[in-house]
């Protein structure tokens, strides 16, 4: 009997086990779902800024904020861009013509302002407006046209100055900030920002006196606009990294502004300080007629540069180049356009010598010569 009351008793216990598992789960289950919908929905506490940092207004985007480098760059540096305005004619109101640009003072001790020679050129009366009010004549130092840059001068007291950068630091998608006057004094000091686009470019414009004229330049997508000529290309640490030049102002086109590298600019702004004018080096052959693949098959002639013609007594014709030579590698290195060849002379002065690669169509075999670069006449 006690057997099978003990026996009895441990299922009892069992069930009875069993029932208060199955009862704390139905009541477990029943306050989840009661309070799971009231916790979830409960927003999370902001997560601390990390040290250093402060975190912007709301519906503030962080590059806009007032921390923003773009905000300390147009306070620093907008002062030193300043305003060109170039008459050309006899008045105002009758024949006269009046540009409208920008410029940048680079040495606040002589009053110097650096700006493109396409806004100058021509002019009979040049002026700089520091703003809206202040308006000063300014005198030309000098201008070279083939670089498109000018050096204008005011008798001003306390300029502010830009501080100059270095342009060979830049790295492809760095952002810049473009300032100047675009459409005039009206809108004086305009900031737009973007970012290089790419370096090392050529765009080849119409020279003031219908001359083409090929630039190397920086492309950038901050906005640039007429009146934005001459002004200046910033970048992060405020410095002054290139000079507003020119855009492709297509249709369908958005984004595609150019300025001269900083590094390109000095060398020309200290000549046209120190010589009232820019020397470039001179080869002495014309009429240069550029020899493609295509015409090198049919023609049986070799791919560069066919020479139509050599300046009498330059510096080509020293060194025994003709017409009818074919240039196919400037210092060891090959060409097929005359921009080529501009651009591997281009980097010498005056009296340097430069190795000229050359087929002549009668002896096939290929020639050097050594030439001492000329002075380009004026």
């Amino acid at each position: 009997m006690r057997y099978f009351l003990s026996g009895g008793f441990k299922r009892y216990r069992l069930a009875l086990l069993i029932a208060m598992v199955f009862l704390s789960a139905i009541l477990g289950a029943g306050v989840a779902l009661y309070f799971a919908p009231q916790l979830l929905l409960r927003p999370l506490p902001p997560a601390p800024s990390p040290a250093g940092q402060v975190a912007p207004p709301v519906g503030i985007p962080a590059q806009f904020t007032a921390d923003s480098p773009v905000v300390a760059i147009a306070r620093q540096v907008g002062p030193s861009v300043v305003g060109v305005q170039a008459m050309s004619g006899t008045s105002f109101t009758g024949n006269g013509v009046v540009k409208q640009g920008s410029g940048v003072i680079f040495d606040t001790t002589n009053g110097y302002i650096v700006t493109n020679n396409h806004v100058i050129a021509g002019a009979g009366r040049i002026t700089v407006s520091l703003d809206r009010s202040q308006t000063y004549p300014a005198t030309l130092v000098g201008a070279d046209e083939r670089s498109d840059l000018a050096v204008l001068r005011v008798q001003v007291p306390n300029l502010p100055q830009a501080r100059l950068g270095d342009s060979s630091a830049l790295q492809v998608g760095e952002t810049v900030v473009a300032i100047g006057n675009p459409l005039g004094r009206e809108f004086a000091r305009s900031v737009t920002v973007g970012v290089v686009s790419a370096l090392n470019r050529e765009v080849t414009v119409p020279g003031p006196r219908g001359v083409e004229i090929t630039l190397r330049v920086l492309q950038t997508d901050a906005p640039i606009n007429p009146g934005n000529s001459g002004g200046a290309l910033v970048n992060l640490r405020g410095e002054i990294i290139g000079i507003n030049s020119v855009k492709i102002a297509a249709s369908g086109v958005e984004g595609m502004g150019f300025a001269i590298p900083i590094n390109d600019v000095r060398p020309i702004i200290d000549q046209i300080i120190t010589r009232g004018h820019v020397t470039h080096p001179f080869l002495g052959v014309y009429n240069l007629q550029e020899i493609t693949p295509e015409m090198s098959q049919w023609y049986n002639i070799p791919v560069g540069v066919y020479i139509g013609g050599v300046f009498k007594d330059g510096p080509a014709a020293k060194a025994g180049l003709r017409e009818g030579d074919v240039i196919t590698a400037v210092d060891n290195q090959k060409v097929s356009t005359y921009d080529e060849i501009q651009r591997l002379i281009n980097k010498k002065s005056p009296g340097e010598q430069v190795v000229v690669t050359i087929v002549r169509l009668k002896s096939p075999q290929p020639v050097n010569h050594t030439i001492t670069l000329g002075e380009l006449p004026a």
